[in-house]
């Protein structure tokens, strides 16, 4: 049995709720249902015992680790966005968290920069990664990528997964491809 973990990213009011403050993939993450079938994935993965693990976007008091030059990020402070123990930053309202094992705050796009994710799957000898969230082309590519890279079986949870619109998750699944494979819910029970 391969050891494996759900890893769902960026679930946060600030960028899936319509009213949050970096919300551009709300809409998109409404309609396809996205924190409905994380919500499923979470009890999925904890029926079988997987690490489940949620990693939002959170920048530190003060937004010293906030980089100002960055196009994604360069506002945050300016918009009162993402700040340590701000509102935006709670989980949506609609997803479970209390399903989550570990909750990891993160300084940058990838669930892996500077955060405490690689050490906690490394000891738990864990080799699969199922990895979900929002946005599609932002935090899901850029962790998959990483997790590509540090040698562990990816998997992208493709219905747990929205973009500003259809058309950009789409292009952003067909990308993964390279390094990942794509499932569905209904998949997880035959993983």
């Amino acid at each position: 049995m391969t050891n494996t973990a759900f890893v769902g990213l960026d679930y946060i009011f600030e960028i899936v709720h319509p009213d949050g403050k970096l919300a551009r993939s709300a809409k998109s993450t409404a309609q396809r249902g996205v924190i409905a079938v994380a919500n499923q994935a979470l009890a999925i993965a904890r029926s079988k015992g997987w690490l489940t693990v949620l990693v939002k976007l959170e920048f530190g008091r003060g937004y010293v680790d906030q980089p100002n030059g960055s196009p994604v990020f360069g506002r945050a402070r300016e918009l009162g966005a993402v700040g340590l123990d701000t509102p935006g930053t709670a989980f949506h309202p609609d997803l479970d968290d209390s399903l989550a094992d570990l909750i990891i705050s993160k300084p940058r796009v990838s669930g892996f920069y500077g955060t405490r994710l690689d050490a906690t799957l490394r000891a738990r000898r864990v080799e699969r990664l199922i990895i979900a969230g929002v946005s599609s082309t932002l935090t899901v590519q850029s962790t998959a990528r990483e997790a590509h890279d540090r040698d562990f079986e990816v998997y992208i949870l493709e219905d747990a997964c929205a973009a500003v619109d259809q058309a950009e998750h789409e292009s952003s699944m067909a990308m993964l491809k390279a390094v990942a494979k794509l499932i569905h819910l209904q998949d997880l029970e035959n993983l």
